[in-house]
């Protein structure tokens, strides 16, 4: 792939924010965590990174690379003890969980303050609203789209349309810069009422253009141009225009 394409994503908050997010999204007990499952899901998410030639950071490899070890250590055949012994046995999770809950005690904390900060700013600098000036046509964004949800679709994506395998040494490359695939993303959203769906938007079967897709579409949201929706977790992405903005 072209280096120009090579990508930093700041959204991403660290291993844990991952982590977090697949046990919200599989409804997984904290204090149960079955490590085959998420380890294979955590796996998944770096794969299409890698696949996408993201700039990962090093703990999300040194994550990937614990959860692997603690798979195998749960896979071990238990040594033989006696019952004193197997009531005070540590299980091979407790460090991660641990680290996992006080995450989330933080994580909540700022997420409290931050609704906090926004009352504040509604109740002392909102402008009176003239009511007849509002727009009922103007889309409201559902729910919080995560990065997270993002990358989930376009890996879900790339493994049934099977773009994983290296595509460009047999099809015509594509080059196209972000801008233009901005461009390009409004105007199909802007003419589909109904919103348009994530995997409709990945038309091309080159990896560079669906980098550039990606990351073109990160910025409309971003610039709050266009927004994504989804029903349930896990279940299809759809994309909807926002209107003019600026």
């Amino acid at each position: 792939m072209n280096q120009a394409y090579q990508v930093k994503i700041d959204s991403f908050e660290g291993p844990l924010d991952l982590l977090l997010h697949l046990i919200n999204s599989y409804e997984i007990d904290i204090y149960d965590i079955p490590v085959a499952q998420i380890t294979e899901q955590y796996m998944e998410y770096i794969h299409t990174m890698q696949q996408l030639e993201l700039n990962i950071a090093s703990e999300y490899l040194v994550m990937a690379a614990t959860l692997l070890a603690l798979k195998s250590q749960m896979l071990l055949p238990k040594q033989e003890m006696d019952t004193e012994e197997d009531d005070y046995a540590e299980d091979p999770r407790d460090e991660l969980m641990g680290r996992l809950i006080e995450y989330r005690k933080y994580k909540q904390a700022a997420e409290n303050l931050k609704e906090k900060e926004m009352d504040a700013n509604q109740i002392f600098t909102r402008s009176p609203v003239v009511f007849d000036d509002i727009d009922l046509q103007q889309p409201v964004v559902q729910g919080d789209i995560s990065i997270y949800e993002m990358l989930g679709a376009l890996g879900k994506m790339l493994e049934r349309k099977k773009w994983k395998e290296p595509m460009e040494t047999t099809i015509k490359r594509i080059e196209i810069s972000i801008e233009e695939r901005m461009e390009e993303v409004i105007q199909v959203v802007k003419n589909a009422q109904a919103g348009v769906s994530f995997d409709h938007l990945f038309s091309y079967r080159s990896r560079s253009h669906i980098v550039v897709t990606f990351m073109a579409l990160l910025e409309l949201m971003k610039n709050k141009a266009v927004y994504c929706e989804q029903e349930k977790q896990l279940e299809t992405l759809y994309v909807f225009y926002m209107g003019e903005n600026e």
